[in-house]
């Protein structure tokens, strides 16, 4: 079974800056790709960005340059740090284990213009 909950989401300026958090609790955390999601008001959820067990990233074009997903597995844990952060980034982010269908809560990011 996977449990995922993700924090650091809030309220920032365009321009600013946030690191979110997605604490996995799940089994062989190690050896699994994961993912970033987000979903804006009336949008459809989009993937933001993947880390593969080897450290491999991917990015969505829109956020390339901007963003960065990193984990740590001593600490179940994957980021996003999220830098120059524009309003159109405004979404509900959620993080995934890549290859499975399991949803945290989310975290809000609202960047205001």
């Amino acid at each position: 079974q996977v449990q995922l909950v993700e924090s650091g989401g809030g309220l920032v300026q365009a321009g600013g800056s946030l690191r979110l958090s997605c604490a996995a609790s799940m089994r062989s955390f190690s050896v699994e790709t994961m993912a970033w999601y987000r979903q804006a008001p009336g949008k459809q959820r989009e993937l933001v960005a993947t880390i593969t067990d080897s450290g491999s990233t991917n990015y969505v074009d829109s956020v390339k340059g901007r963003f960065t997903i990193s984990r740590d597995n001593a600490k179940n844990t994957v980021y996003l740090q999220m830098n120059s952060l524009k309003p159109e980034d405004t979404a509900v982010y959620y993080c995934r284990v890549r290859r499975l269908i399991a949803w945290g809560q989310g975290t809000l990011v609202t960047v205001s213009s």
